[in-house]
Formats: structure tokens, C-alpha cells, sequence
């Protein structure tokens, strides 16, 4: 499911989806995981709170019209956002790296606290 689609945010950041993982167990049951580039993270402005905003639209205008099409419903969506591609359970140092949990209520992602 990755690609090179640019994606649009609040801030205008350049994003594009590395890729969805909807086999994963986590505390809250099923959860689906988001995973993204978006350049330039961890610089001026591009901190986790300059974050917050981009990462629920890409939670609600990416990751909701895809599950919609899924037979599974997660219990818990995760979004995660790095400066460059890793693969999922790797640990570099040197990757810059956002996460943050959302649950499907009414149709939106409401943010769950990891």
C-alpha cells in the first residue's frame, strides 16, 4: 500500500505514504498503523506540536476513507510520521519520529493518549 502520493496537511508539509500495517495488536485490540515521510520534521516550526494538526488530517482525509473499504474495524488507529522511511520496528538514533493514537468515534479520529 505505499507510494509516492503527496499528500496535503494543515502546514503545508511535504508528505507521502510509506505504508499501512493492519495486522498489529495493541493495548486496545486490533489497531491499524499509518506510517509516513513528511520532510522537513525536527526542524524550525516542524516540531511534535507543530505535528498535532497534520497528523489528524492525515488520520481523518487519509486513514478513514481507506479503512472504509476494509471488512475489519480497528479498535485503535495509529498515525507515525519520520523524516525518512524505517522499517516498522526498527530503532535508528537518527530517524525523526511522531506518533500518535486515535480512536473512530462518529465518523472522526479522536486522540487517544499512548
Amino acid at each position: 500500500m505505499g507510494g509516492a502520493e503527496a499528500i496535503r496537511v494543515p502546514s503545508g508539509a511535504a508528505v507521502t505514504f510509506q505504508e499501512m500495517l493492519s495486522d498489529t495488536e495493541g493495548p486496545e485490540g486490533l489497531t491499524f498503523r499509518f506510517r509516513f515521510v513528511v520532510r522537513p520534521i525536527g526542524e524550525q516550526g516542524m516540531e511534535e506540536q507543530g505535528m498535532e494538526q497534520d497528523m489528524r488530517a492525515l488520520c481523518e482525509a487519509f486513514a478513514l476513507p481507506r479503512m472504509s473499504r476494509l471488512a475489519e474495524s480497528p479498535a485503535q488507529v495509529v498515525i507515525s510520521v519520520a523524516d525518512r522511511a524505517i522499517a516498522f520496528g526498527d530503532a535508528d538514533p537518527g530517524v525523526v519520529q511522531f506518533f500518535e493514537a486515535y480512536r473512530i468515534e462518529n465518523g472522526h479520529c479522536i486522540w487517544e493518549a499512548f
